[in-house]
C-alpha cells in the first residue's frame, strides 16, 4: 500500500486544492464550521459549490459565518443546524432531523488543553467532544452516508481532524475517563486526538463494504480559537506564539489548515481512500523520534486499538 502524496503541500490553501473541482450537489456537514479552520474549510467547500450545513454549538455565530458566505458566494447554498458534541442529547437531536443523503462529514470541531471538566454522565470533557460526540454523530448518520454513496456511485467521506498532539499520548482503554490516574490537560487531549485517527481505521473496517470511507486529518498549527484554554504565559512556553501575541514561525492561516481537510473530504485524488491519516496535504510518514510531533505514531493506527475504541465508545453512549 503505497504512500500517497499529491501536488500540494503545507503552504497550499483550501481554495487551491478546490480549484476546477465542481462540488454541485455534493452534501457536508462541518462540525465547528463556524470559526476558525472549520469557517475556512466551510468556505472553501461553498465556494466549489456544495451545499454546507455549519453543525455549531452557537447557532448565532453560525448564522453570522452563513451570512458571510452567502455575500461571498452568491446562490450558495449554507444551513446552519445546532449541536453539542458534549450533549449526547443534541447530537441525537441532529441525527433525528436528517432527512435524505449526506454525502461527507467533516469532524472539525473540537476543545483542547483544557481544565479538568466533565460531563453529566462523568465523562472527560476534551474525550467526550473530540472524539465521543463525532462518534456518536457519525455512526448515526451511517445510513444517510450509506445513501450519499448510493447516489453518487462514489465512496461517502468521513474527515475525522487530529492533531500531532497525537504524539502526547496513546489510548487508555482501562481508564478513558481519567479515574484513576492524575488528570494531565495535555495527556487528555493527545487522548482524544488518537482517538480520532483510530475511529477513521475502524469506520473504514466496518464501513468500507457500504461505500464509506473515513480518514484522519492533521491540519497543522493555527493559532485560532482552539487555544483559548491557554493563559499567554502558557501559550509562550510552549513556543506558540511570540512575547507579542502572534503566531510562532511555520504556523499556518486558518485557510492553509483547512487544505488537508478538503483534500480528503473532496478531492479525487484520495477517491475511495480509507484508514489512513493526512497532514500537509499528503499521508503522514510514520513518526521517528529524531523529528518530533512529525508524522504518524503506530498506536494511532492499530486495528486492534481502533475496534476495542469502538466497541467501548458504542458502549458509553448507549448507557443511560
Amino acid at each position: 500500500m503505497s504512500r500517497i502524496t499529491t501536488p500540494f503541500d503545507a503552504t497550499t490553501t483550501a481554495a487551491e486544492v478546490l480549484r476546477g473541482i465542481d462540488l454541485t450537489g455534493l452534501r457536508v456537514i462541518v462540525t465547528g464550521g463556524a470559526a476558525g479552520v472549520g469557517a475556512a474549510t466551510s468556505a472553501a467547500l461553498v465556494g466549489a459549490g456544495a451545499s454546507v450545513v455549519l453543525a455549531v454549538r452557537r447557532p448565532e455565530q453560525g448564522e453570522r459565518t452563513a451570512g458571510r458566505l452567502r455575500a461571498d458566494v452568491p446562490g450558495a447554498s449554507v444551513e446552519v443546524r445546532p449541536l453539542d458534541l458534549a450533549d449526547r442529547a443534541s447530537v441525537r437531536a441532529f441525527v433525528a432531523g436528517w432527512t435524505g443523503p449526506v454525502d461527507v462529514v467533516i469532524g472539525n470541531a473540537g476543545v483542547m488543553a483544557t481544565p479538568e471538566l466533565r460531563t453529566p454522565e462523568g465523562w472527560e470533557l476534551q474525550f467526550a467532544t473530540n472524539h465521543l460526540g463525532h462518534h456518536g454523530l457519525v455512526t448515526g448518520l451511517r445510513d444517510a452516508l450509506r445513501a450519499g454513496a448510493d447516489r453518487t456511485g462514489r465512496a461517502a467521506r468521513v474527515v475525522a481532524l487530529s492533531s500531532a498532539g497525537h504524539h502526547t499520548a496513546g489510548i487508555d482503554l482501562d481508564d478513558l475517563m481519567f479515574e484513576r490516574r492524575p488528570y494531565d490537560p495535555w495527556v487528555a487531549y493527545g487522548q482524544s486526538k488518537t482517538a480520532n485517527a483510530l475511529f477513521a481505521v475502524e469506520a473504514t473496517r466496518r464501513w468500507a463494504a457500504d461505500g464509506i470511507v473515513a480518514n484522519a486529518v492533521h491540519p497543522g498549527g493555527i493559532l485560532t480559537d482552539l487555544s483559548r484554554h491557554l493563559s499567554h504565559e502558557q501559550a509562550l512556553a510552549i513556543g506558540i506564539v511570540h512575547e507579542d501575541g502572534s503566531p510562532a514561525e511555520g504556523f499556518k492561516t486558518p485557510e492553509q489548515g483547512a487544505a488537508t481537510s478538503v483534500l480528503v473530504a473532496a478531492s479525487p485524488l484520495v477517491e475511495g481512500v480509507g484508514g489512513r491519516y493526512f497532514e500537509d496535504c499528503a499521508e503522514a510518514v510514520p513518526a521517528s523520534d529524531d523529528r518530533p510531533l512529525v508524522g504518524v505514531r503506530p498506536e494511532a493506527l492499530d486495528p486492534e486499538s481502533a475496534e476495542r475504541l469502538w466497541d467501548a465508545s458504542d458502549a458509553l453512549l448507549a448507557t443511560r
